[in-house]
């Protein structure tokens, strides 16, 4: 498969850029990110809160990808690939502001992360409101998951692949994710009202 360390059976039309990336070619490696930032940023713009935190995971994702390039094995698309690295770098960055933000305020769940010329009027910026806010309260594993299957609609199987868990484990996951969703847009203590 590799003939002196770099992969010969790259089975997409990436193939060329990746071994000529590998062998120190920047333009080559300029031309991949050309091709495949859109949709790292649309996969980003699940995860980020504004402009400036979207440009940061991609540029993470991007910079994780030239670090590692060498253990690309070529046994997978090239993009497949890379969508693993982009979810690893959103569930990073989840953690992280999950520990530095112990209070999430009202104002930074209202700005939208898409375009709000295309919300549908107040109705729907308040839905979108309500869900950031349960969203924001979620662990990052139930974020990351709600985020693949709910509003990327990725199967279980992708999820699978994308995360590194197990189907089985991928599928509690959700059912808990879920769960924790509905109680956290119901209130903090369902139990109150039964």
């Amino acid at each position: 498969m590799y003939a002196t360390g770099v992969p010969t059976a790259v089975p997409n039309e990436d193939a060329d850029l990746v071994r000529s990336a590998i062998a120190g070619d920047d333009d080559a490696f300029a031309e991949l990110v050309r091709r495949h930032k859109g949709t790292v940023l649309r996969t980003a713009a699940r995860f980020a809160r504004n402009h400036e935190e979207l440009e940061d995971l991609g540029q993470e994702t991007f910079l994780r990808v030239y670090r590692d390039l060498r253990s690309f094995r070529g046994d997978a698309p090239f993009g497949h690939w890379l969508s693993r690295i982009t979810v690893h770098v959103c569930y990073d960055a989840l953690r992280k502001r999950r520990q530095e933000e112990k209070d999430v305020s009202l104002e930074v769940l209202a700005t939208p992360v898409a375009d709000p010329s295309t919300e549908n009027g107040p109705a729907a910026q308040l839905a979108r409101m309500i869900l950031d806010r349960g969203m924001s309260r979620l662990k990052p594993e139930d974020r990351l998951v709600i985020t693949l299957f709910e509003l990327e609609d990725r199967s279980v199987r992708e999820v699978a692949e994308l995360t590194g868990w197990s189907e089985t484990r991928v599928k509690v996951r959700a059912f808990r994710a879920r769960q924790a969703l509905k109680r956290s847009i119901g209130g903090d203590d369902e139990r109150s009202s039964t």
